[in-house]
């Protein structure tokens, strides 16, 4: 697996929803619920079903095999 892709956030804490959509991981709102519900997200290698789970700059988020972290 490559390195995580680094995706520049503005404000620290983000909520992981917010993040799925900005590191497209996810395509809107709807998808990151489902991708959450269906526990298929992973955040620092721990599955997440939360979709207000707050992320901070460094966290690794997965999604099918593509990693991104706020940065």
């Amino acid at each position: 697996m490559s390195a995580p892709q680094d995706v520049p956030i503005s404000d620290e804490p983000i909520r992981i929803g917010q993040f799925l959509k900005l590191a497209d991981l996810a395509e809107d709102g709807v998808h990151a619920r489902e991708l959450l519900e269906a526990g298929l997200v992973t955040v620092n290698g721990d599955v997440e079903h939360r979709r207000g789970a707050q992320l901070r700059r460094g966290d690794v988020v997965a999604v099918d095999g593509t990693e991104a972290r706020p940065a």
